[in-house]
């Protein structure tokens, strides 16, 4: 049986595979676990209360009304709101209190697709079996519901997202005066709030994709669409650009030359400022398995320790809570300051990095040449088992064959896909031309060594 949670909650098609009644199902099973747990622990006298917010899909306003209605029917309390990014949902579950968070959001996907993200209190995704025992319920009967006075109520809460600007704000090290920065909000949760928070920082903002239209949400915009971007910053002569996605987890930066300076090295120029300020907890910086080699070699001329996980935010948020780090990201633009959020943030990312450019009075295309990357070619190698990447003695021989030839200039990575019947090749090497050489030559045999069965 397929799981319902995903490695970022629930997600799919909004009405298709993400419907009113599953979203309705999931809330209040939420909340007679999380609350009754919340219960448990002291608070038997008071309702549970649940922060809610949404990005701007058109599917986000049905959807919030279900997971409301589900919370509110189950005996909780509802805080919404409205639209918000992701981590100021996160933040506002820890601000006030609340019991958890419900976020409406797909995230980076096309404007049909919608998701559901929750919350624990203190604003921290829910562990695995948590949301397993939350699928569970929700296959059940429904348990008791409550009347009267019991049942929750409902208060539209903007103040929190006001709070969680001025939580950034605090986290800014300098004043932003002087910096002329376009910002891609992707006509998704940030419209509003990020051109708002880089005002009040002090820059000079040209607001792009910020008219806040579910409709063309992430559409040829936003964290992974950067054309526009890229084009604004030299239209306006401007000194950086920022993109977020739609529920602006992420942040992915252009220079004034409108060069590309993704997730890597953003967490590169974090680092080496963090370190430089005696802020890098033990210092060492957490990443995933996908994170450029050229990250690697310059945390290690610098001293810094690199600690590696499986893809996923959620894991790079383990490891640095386990080890006690502070710093940690993905190559996509998900980055975690664990000293400010519990969650990637990127508003927060932002105002780190364009931060760091006030500080140093240094051009983002200098500050970015603190790593170098090396070209990374992926190749999907579809239609094949999967589950036996481990196992294939041929394939094992030639991952070692061309490890071999790439040394220390380069890397391999063959990843099995969690859902599809594909393996990711993954090669670094020092030109282009090489990498593209040796994925080829791997993803060959991969598909002679993994046939499909049946």
């Amino acid at each position: 049986m397929t799981r319902l949670f995903g490695t970022d909650g629930v997600r799919g098609v909004a009405n298709v595979d993400l419907t009113a009644e599953q979203a309705l199902s999931l809330a209040s099973a939420a909340a007679e676990l999380l609350g009754g747990a919340a219960r448990a622990g002291g608070s038997a006298d008071r309702r549970p209360l649940v922060v809610v917010g949404r990005d701007t899909r058109p599917s986000g306003e049905f959807l919030e009304a279900a997971v409301v209605a589900g919370l509110a029917a189950s005996g909780a309390d509802v805080a919404r709101v409205g639209v918000a990014p992701t981590p100021a949902v996160a933040h506002a579950v820890a601000s006030s209190g609340a019991t958890f968070g419900v976020m409406l959001s797909a995230s980076h996907n096309p404007m049909p697709d919608n998701g559901i993200k929750l919350f624990a209190a203190g604003g921290l995704k829910l562990p695995d079996d948590v949301e397993d025992a939350i699928e569970r319920r929700m296959a059940q009967s429904p348990g008791h519901r409550p009347v009267g006075r019991e049942v929750g109520r409902v208060r539209d809460e903007p103040a929190l997202v006001d709070a969680y600007a001025d939580h950034l704000l605090a986290a800014l090290p300098v004043r932003l005066d002087g910096l002329r920065v376009v910002v891609d909000c992707a006509q998704g949760a940030a419209s509003t709030l990020a051109p708002r928070v880089l005002r009040a920082a002090g820059a000079d903002v040209i607001a792009l994709h910020a008219d806040g239209d579910g409709n063309a949400i992430n559409d040829g915009s936003g964290a992974t669409h950067l054309d526009s971007l890229r084009a604004a910053v030299l239209e306006q002569g401007a000194d950086v650009g920022i993109a977020h996605d739609g529920d602006a987890d992420r942040c992915l930066a252009v220079d004034a030359a409108g060069e590309v300076v993704d997730g890597d090295q953003i967490l590169a120029v974090c680092a080496l400022a963090m370190a430089e300020r005696g802020e890098l907890a033990h210092s060492t910086v957490v990443v995933t398995v996908m994170s450029n080699l050229g990250f690697h070699h310059a945390m290690r001329e610098a001293g810094i320790t690199v600690v590696t996980t499986p893809v996923g935010d959620r894991y790079v948020l383990e490891a640095m809570r386990a080890g006690g780090y502070v710093l940690g990201g993905e190559q996509s633009g998900h980055v975690v300051f664990l000293d400010h959020a519990t969650t990637g943030d990127g508003l927060l990312t932002a105002l780190r990095l364009l931060g760091r450019l006030a500080e140093t009075g240094q051009p983002l295309g200098e500050l970015a040449k603190a790593m170098t990357r090396l070209p990374q070619v992926l190749v999907n190698v579809r239609g094949v088992d999967r589950t036996r990447v481990g196992a294939s003695p041929e394939l094992h021989q030639a991952v070692a064959a061309a490890e071999a030839e790439l040394g220390d200039a380069g890397r391999v990575l063959l990843r099995p896909s969690g859902t599809e019947p594909l393996v990711r090749v993954m090669v670094e090497a020092e030109t282009d031309i090489l990498a593209r050489e040796i994925a080829g030559r791997l993803a060959a045999v991969v598909r002679v060594a993994l046939p499909a069965v049946g």
